[in-house]
């Protein structure tokens, strides 16, 4: 299941469309369970146990943990796990840290 601010539930099409965007797609789901189901394509993985750490680090720092540019607060951002429960919490973090 997959949430964004603009719309908490995503279908899988509305992702793949938002991906030609350049949207930065977090999945937050545990590192086993990316070794055990996969990795979403272009995506990248940060626990949602690590997640408001990640966010308030030092863009330098973040490039060097998750070889990916660091978003700013008002890039697009789609968060992912298995159910939905998790990219709801991801969400919220995000939201509270100032992340439209």
């Amino acid at each position: 299941s997959l949430c964004a601010a603009a719309e908490p539930n995503l279908s899988y099409q509305q992702l793949k469309d938002l991906k030609k965007a350049n949207v930065l797609h977090i999945d937050v789901r545990e590192r086993w369970e990316i070794d055990r189901f996969g990795k979403i394509p272009e995506s990248i993985n940060i626990p949602l146990g690590e997640l408001m750490e990640a966010l308030q680090m030092d863009p330098t720092e973040f490039k060097e943990q998750y070889n990916q540019k660091m978003p700013s607060k008002s890039d697009p951002v789609v968060f992912s796990c298995l159910a939905g429960t998790r990219s709801k919490q991801a969400l919220g973090f995000a939201t509270s840290l100032g992340f439209s």
